[in-house]
């Protein structure tokens, strides 16, 4: 009997035990949830001071971009009425204390009405100040009153160097302020737009940038506005490392004359030549540069005594004067001459060097 029963307690014994192995897991794991509890909290300490500085620049900058969306009116076929739908959307920055955005072009072309949002989340309809296809500008207007966001502080961008880290601040496939970092990759490149024409000089960052952030403000270390983020260079459409952005001295430039006249006034000689003819009669006479065909009555160029060619005898054109510099930067074509009198304004001063019966002189104009 006594071994019966030691028999029977050792059989038990055996199966609580390997009842309580096999629950070992299950135990452990009701004890872990029963002690689980938030982890004490690491002193995270200052932050760096690159992030300081990224932080200040965003919270500087962002109440003055805004979101910018488009619409169009298309007709129903069925009831024939006008309905307004949606176009697209991009960025802006607020440019003065007057309501006026700045934003590129291409945001705005061809829809019948542009809203844009502030960072307080009030929208305003936007009327159309004007725009400069060629440098893919526009300005628009909203009536924000007195309590509008400031504007944004605006830098130089003759100055700057590849490498520089810089900021780009828009609403990418709408999702508004957003910020990217990066640096600039290269300077002064040229590309297509989207109807034909080419913008140049633009600035070349790896900072993100993508549908959206068009019309953005491209800003450096210092929290000051160097560019507008215009175009990506990418095969699918998003980013792809490659993104440009148009220099704040142009739209320095540019801005004032399309609130001013409400389009971009080139300044003028008030001359008149022609790429391939100047360029054959620039080879006859052995002088890189601009062959003036003829000059107009009253203008800039007749004050300052320019010379057009002339007709021989035997029907032949005879190159009078040929403009070779504009203030000591030379000129080899056409598209040259007018890319250098776009950096100036209506009533600046330039020097034309100009090569004249062999001798190259030169000649003060006061452009009109």
């Amino acid at each position: 009997m006594h071994a019966f029963a030691l028999s029977r307690f050792l059989f038990w014994f055996v199966i609580f035990f390997l009842i309580a192995l096999a629950s070992r897991p299950w135990i452990e794991d009701l004890f872990i949830r029963y002690q689980a509890e938030p982890r004490a909290i690491m002193a995270r300490g200052e932050l760096a001071a690159d992030e300081q500085t990224t932080i200040a620049i965003f919270e500087t900058i962002s109440p003055s971009v805004v979101y910018i969306t488009t619409s169009g009116r298309v007709m129903d076929l069925l009831s024939r009425n006008l309905l307004e739908v949606p176009r697209g959307t991009g960025s802006g920055f607020m440019w003065d204390r007057h309501g006026h955005v700045v934003t590129n072009y291409h945001v705005v072309a061809d829809v019948q009405a542009a809203y844009v949002r502030l960072s307080n989340q009030r929208v305003y309809e936007a009327a159309l100040v004007g725009v400069s296809p060629e440098h893919d500008i526009a300005v628009l207007r909203i009536d924000s009153g007195a309590g509008g966001p400031p504007p944004v502080a605006i830098g130089s961008s003759h100055d700057l160097k590849v490498g520089q880290k810089v900021f780009a601040i828009g609403n990418p496939f709408g999702l508004d302020y957003s910020l990217t970092g990066g640096v600039i990759s290269a300077l002064d490149r040229t590309i297509p737009s989207d109807e034909g024409r080419t913008i140049e000089h633009l600035i070349q960052t790896d900072a993100a940038i993508n549908p959206g952030n068009s019309g953005g403000p491209l800003i450096d270390s210092a929290g000051r506005v160097i560019g507008m983020n215009t175009a990506i260079f990418s095969p699918s459409g998003n980013f792809a490392g490659i993104g440009f952005a148009v220099p704040v001295d142009t739209i320095n430039r540019v801005v004032p004359r399309l609130i001013a006249y409400g389009r971009y006034v080139r300044p003028a000689l008030g001359v008149i030549t022609d790429g391939d003819l100047s360029r054959r009669l620039a080879e006859s006479v052995g002088v890189e540069g601009v062959v003036i065909l003829q000059v107009q009555e009253g203008s800039p160029a007749a004050r300052a005594g320019l010379r057009a060619a002339t007709m021989s005898k035997n029907g032949d054109l005879v190159a009078a004067d040929l403009i070779v510099a504009v203030d000591g930067q030379d000129v080899d074509s056409v598209e040259r001459l007018i890319e250098l009198l776009d950096a100036y304004r209506v009533g600046d001063k330039v020097v034309l060097r100009v090569y004249r019966d062999g001798q190259l002189i030169e000649v003060d104009v006061v452009l009109g």
